[in-house]
């Protein structure tokens, strides 16, 4: 493997790294927000328990569904498992960091 691909693996799992984590940020401020509308209606608006809990169920299925695309490696395509801080791949031995 040269030089330039590595440089080029890394560069590609920084951004699949930053989109992870714009994921995680997202899917939990929505779940916290449902649990918030949920304690508090008279605030925002009235929703029903099952109304937010069917938001909280697609939002965390969207982010499973959505991490199974996008946290792979980016040189043998194979998933990354749930460590965000991986230095390489498991599968191939690339480098990601």
């Amino acid at each position: 493997m040269r030089k330039d691909d590595d440089q080029e693996i890394m560069k590609e799992f920084e951004v699949r790294k930053v989109r992870q984590v714009i994921a995680i940020a997202l899917t939990l401020f929505i779940v916290l927000l449902c649990a918030i509308l949920y304690k508090r209606p008279i605030l925002y608006a009235n929703f029903t328990k099952e109304t937010l809990f069917g938001v909280q169920i697609a939002a965390i299925a969207s982010f499973i569904g959505y991490s199974a695309f996008n946290w792979r490696c980016p040189s043998c395509g194979k998933p990354l498992g749930g460590d965000i801080s991986k230095k390489t791949c498991k599968k191939c031995g690339a480098k990601l960091q």
